[in-house]
């Protein structure tokens, strides 16, 4: 199964992509900002790292930046709100995908499957 570790500061957003991942068939670990996911990339396996780029504390860039150092074989797509934003996430992490919001949940689990090499399945 695919282990997904997400990090948005957004409580219902956190909420309704980690039901909706879920219902996907992923297991996901979900936290509220990017420092509480550095514990869970240094001390577990994820396949993914599906981040929100603006956080406190420590924004998905930076969160991503660590997370090829501590885990380099986990996969990152990012998700904003923020078109500005977007175009930073694609300089600073070139080998992530960056979904704007809003996004329809559909096309984050065909991206998730693209980055996997998964036939497109979607059951949200």
């Amino acid at each position: 199964m695919t282990r997904i570790l997400l990090a948005e500061d957004d409580a219902a957003m956190r909420t309704y992509l980690t039901r909706a991942l879920e219902n996907a068939g992923y297991e996901v670990v979900a936290v509220d900002r990017g420092t509480a996911a550095l514990p869970w990339l240094e001390q577990e396996h994820f396949d993914l790292l599906l981040s929100d780029i603006v956080m406190p504390e420590m924004d998905g860039i930076e969160l991503a930046q660590r997370c090829a150092e501590t885990s380099p074989d986990t996969k990152v797509i990012f998700i904003t709100g923020f078109a500005a934003v977007t175009l930073k996430g694609s300089r600073e992490a070139p080998h992530a995908k960056v979904l704007s919001k809003p996004f329809h949940l559909k096309d984050l689990v065909l991206e998730i499957q693209r980055v996997f090499g998964q036939p497109s399945q979607v059951s949200v």
